[in-house]
């Protein structure tokens, strides 16, 4: 697909290797104006040019090409779908819930052979940066005993002919590859994140949470903000959680617009974007930061804060929102941490929820 707007840059051995310092500097033009045309960022993409460095890592792409075509028949028929697959929630490659099997068979069933688990292992820990693995290991230990014990996964399309997408699903996990095979998205489509790492019901400074950090970069921002800021960016009532269908490119935003922020004010949203996007591979942390482009970049996004469900009531905001015309990203973080994520070039694209 030449012509498609995300066209990554996947499989050198240290293409993950962009410091924070890096992703901040690329991705700002130092003015808000400037950040609607954050598209280049050479750091963040570039790969090494042909026959220089080390030779290429096979990409999650490749592991799925080769599981498709590993699968017999028997297996096919529980896990494989057409491209367009539907049932009763929708498009099922568009879905993305905060708790659900996309199939039955867990990973580390018999149902997989050994050979078929460490290529799924493989797709799936490639889809991260090497500097979450640990992180991200923890995550499903915390919240599903483990990595491979409660997720389950589906393909669909036809890996290396055409139009495919893998998909692994469980406990506070949605997570997609498709070699760019769906049009105008980023992560393949929506995509789920999450951590409850000491119960159901975390203590306002989220002990051992993977994910709060997150939350305390987009806290810093709304220190940063003046009075009349904090009016505009605080809402009393979050909207539910999966609420994260586009608004259209014409509807109103709630929150603070990127574009009011001060200098510093704007290089700590950048920070921000930069922690959201950070556990994944490289190719994938640029296709997000690439979407915003056409929709007028950064400067078109607000952040939102929510009073409702503070924990402790301690004016630490749990629950926030960065949104755009067709870019959201939403972090709950009570009673635990759930974050929602829908992020594409165009605003017509519609997706699945419960």
């Amino acid at each position: 697909m030449p012509d498609h707007p995300f066209r990554t840059i996947q499989g050198h051995p240290n293409d993950q290797n962009v410091s924070r310092r890096e992703f901040v500097r690329n991705v700002s033009t130092a003015t808000v104006a400037g950040l609607a045309a954050c598209t280049s960022l050479p750091n963040v993409l570039r790969a090494a040019e042909p026959g220089q460095g080390k030779p290429s890592e096979p990409t999650p792409e490749n592991y799925v090409q080769k599981l498709y075509e590993s699968l017999t028949p028997e297996q096919r028929k529980v896990v494989w779908f057409d491209w367009d697959h539907t049932d009763k929630r929708g498009l099922l490659r568009t879905h993305v819930d905060a708790n659900w099997s996309i199939t039955e068979p867990v990973i580390s069933s018999r149902f997989f052979t050994a050979d078929q688990q460490e290529l799924i292992e493989a797709i799936f820990f490639k889809l991260y940066n090497p500097d979450w693995h640990a992180r991200i290991r923890k995550q499903l230990q915390d919240d599903a005993g483990g990595y491979g014990r409660k997720q389950s996964i589906a393909l669909f399309g036809h890996p290396g002919q055409g139009k495919f997408q893998f998909v692994m699903t469980g406990r506070h996990l949605t997570i997609r590859c498709d070699g760019d095979s769906a049009d105008h998205v980023a992560f393949g489509g929506p995509i789920f994140y999450g951590h409850a790492a000491q119960g159901f019901d975390e203590r306002p400074d989220h002990p051992g949470n993977v994910f709060w950090e997150q939350a305390l970069k987009a806290n810093q921002l709304y220190k940063m903000l003046d009075g009349k800021q904090r009016k505009v960016a605080l809402i009393a009532e979050a909207p539910d959680e999966s609420e994260v269908q586009f608004r259209g490119g014409t509807a109103e935003i709630p929150g603070l617009p990127v574009s009011d922020l001060s200098p510093d004010q704007q290089e700590q949203i950048q920070k921000v974007l930069f922690n959201l996007v950070e556990p994944y591979r490289q190719g994938d942390r640029g296709d997000a930061i690439k979407s915003l482009a056409p929709r007028g970049g950064l400067a078109a996004c607000r952040i939102a804060f929510y009073q409702s469900d503070d924990i402790g009531n301690d004016g630490v905001w749990d629950n926030w929102r960065l949104e755009g015309p067709s870019f959201v990203w939403h972090f709950r973080g009570a009673p635990h941490v759930h974050v929602w994520v829908n992020v594409s070039d165009d605003p017509t694209v519609k997706i699945s929820t419960s």
